[in-house]
């Protein structure tokens, strides 16, 4: 189906190639994982898989990529679509329609679909991807990972041979990903089409893939099954973070405790059985965390909201945070969370409720002194970015600030070395990663000093030394006697740095507690449409009420 061969690209004014010398290929029916860490290549190749490198960006591309026999460069993109489509990791990117139906129907008009068949395949890629009921709803007003369904949705509408999909479960909720995956596996083997997943979501990947191609350097380094996987050793390698699950079992693995190392959930929580006969299990006492004492530092009461002509996004709910205290704030995507912190920064009016910051109204602060309040990055960091360099993006705030030239290269100096961005200081930010882009727009937040910081989704694209950097943060801030919240699907990278833990499900708060007792409550869980992620899953199995939520900790149960 794909064929690159000797594949090199140098994006414009890049100083070093993207790709280098890269040569695959897919087999028609197939189902491909591509990984790597930040910068490894993993977009631009997906871009040129489906001719938009060079087309859309120009610079230096040589080598020769072909789809079904096609060549990428000589045949018309729209023949070319008809084969093999993409969902690109930044979905406001691909949608441009009025509303969510219309969307759909975009690509199904401009192939002349006859309207009943195109009405059926709209249905069909709506209800496939859970948006059914939302055709009259306007795409931006959507939540991100609705937004990203709703990509994947356009792209389905069409029936490619070939879909390309780029961390297409970044921004959904873990349900929202394990349907997705569910989907793509009938597509592959009911259908027969060839998928090629762009992902760092390792653990659910690795039940279908048939083939795990690993990228560093825009070089293909290793080509093989999901096995490859292993013990993480490889991954490491290559600056990847193994999953969860392989780092827990290779540590029983190396104590005698299993022969096998589980790749996934479901295999991991077989197993269970056969490691509590090979070895004795101790389970620590309940823990039941003390919250950290500090001062009120934001203060929301009885908050309603609806968007025009639509239900209540947010409902009578009340929600707080004080100096010091770090909040993981979880919750399916629609859930209300990214309305929730909107109001924290005026970008919306609540139509009843109020909202405090440090005791004052929120209404009577201007945008420039609430800005040295509550600090804000968005789940798509693009639309945060508007400058010319890395450094200037940082500086661009402090200097319309009357502070002293000296404090604000201080400011901007520390920001850049929180984010470990000084190697780019002198690059555009939208010619970096994705990861770095998100990087980027938090150290220029950071540059502020903000007593609040919010983050929504900042573990999205970020490979293991950017979520280090991320938790190290928190860290800080507590230190500090600042605050975090961070909004995030990925519970088993943040929970750690959280002691805090807050679930909402339809625009209300679900449960409110020390996150070791929220996340190990399967109950609320699920009445969120959330799932434990699979060690917290596998701690709770082995010791109920325990609280275990690391690897270390749930790996010390045996021995």
């Amino acid at each position: 189906m794909i064929r690159v061969e000797r594949l090199s690209y140098l994006y414009p004014r890049g100083e070093r190639a993207a790709l280098h010398e890269l040569s695959l290929r897919i087999e028609a029916g197939s189902f491909t994982v591509i990984t790597g860490a930040a910068g490894a290549g993993k977009t631009t190749l997906a871009l040129a898989l489906v001719g938009l490198v060079p087309r859309l960006f120009g610079g230096h591309f040589f080598g020769r990529v072909s789809v079904a026999g096609m060549d990428t460069i000589e045949t018309p993109l729209p023949r070319l679509t008809q084969t093999i489509g993409i969902v690109l990791d930044d979905p406001d990117a691909q949608l441009t329609a009025t509303s969510v139906e219309n969307e759909v129907a975009f690509p199904l008009e401009n192939r002349a679909v006859p309207p009943a068949e195109m009405r059926r395949r709209i249905a069909w890629a709506l209800e496939a991807v859970g948006l059914r009921g939302l055709e009259e709803q306007a795409p931006h007003r959507l939540s991100g990972g609705q937004k990203q369904r709703l990509a994947i949705a356009a792209a389905l509408a069409t029936h490619p041979r070939a879909l390309v999909l780029d961390e297409p479960t970044s921004q959904l909720d873990p349900a929202g990903a394990s349907a997705l995956f569910d989907l793509l596996a009938r597509l592959n083997r009911g259908l027969g089409m060839t998928i090629v997943l762009i992902t760092r979501d390792a653990e659910r990947a690795v039940r279908y893939a048939h083939r795990l191609l690993l990228l560093d350097g825009g070089r293909l380094v290793e080509e093989g099954t999901p096995q490859l996987y292993g013990d993480g050793a490889l991954l490491r390698r290559h600056g990847l973070r193994p999953p969860p699950v392989v780092r827990l079992f290779a540590r029983w693995q190396a104590q005698g405790c299993c022969e096998h190392l589980p790749l996934h959930r479901e295999a991991a929580l077989a197993a269970l059985p056969g490691l509590r006969a090979r070895c004795g299990l101790r389970c620590p006492p309940p823990t039941a965390p003390a919250l950290p004492p500090g001062r009120p530092l934001l203060e929301a009461r009885r908050l309603t909201f609806a968007y025009r002509q639509g239900p209540p996004v947010l409902r009578d709910l009340s929600f707080g945070i004080a100096e010091g205290e770090t909040v993981l704030l979880a919750g399916a995507n629609g859930a209300g969370k990214s309305t929730l912190v909107r109001h924290f920064l005026r970008l919306l009016a609540p139509q009843e409720g109020t909202v405090r910051v440090r005791g004052r109204p929120l209404g009577s602060f201007s945008f420039r002194a609430l800005a040295g309040e509550v600090g804000y990055v968005a789940q798509n960091p693009d639309t945060q970015l508007f400058n010319a360099t890395v450094e200037e993006e940082v500086a661009f705030a402090l200097r319309h600030r009357d502070l002293a030239a000296e404090t604000v290269r201080r400011r901007v100096s520390s920001a850049l070395r929180m984010m470990a961005l000084e190697p780019f200081a002198d690059r555009h930010p939208l010619a970096l990663p994705r990861a770095l882009r998100a990087r980027v727009v938090i150290a220029a937040v950071l540059a502020l000093e903000p007593r609040l910081l919010i983050l929504d989704e900042p573990t999205a694209a970020q490979d293991e030394a950017g979520l280090a950097l991320v938790l190290a943060l928190a860290e800080r801030l507590r230190r500090e006697g600042r605050a975090m919240i961070v909004i995030s699907h990925h519970l088993e990278a943040v929970a750690p740095a959280a002691e805090r833990m807050v679930v909402m499900a339809g625009g209300r708060i679900l449960a409110d507690g020390p996150t070791r007792r929220v996340l190990t409550d399967e109950a609320v869980l699920r009445a969120a449409s959330l799932l434990p992620p699979t060690v917290v899953a596998v701690g709770a199995r082995l010791c109920p009420r325990s609280g275990l939520l690391t690897v270390e900790e749930v790996a010390g149960v045996l021995g």
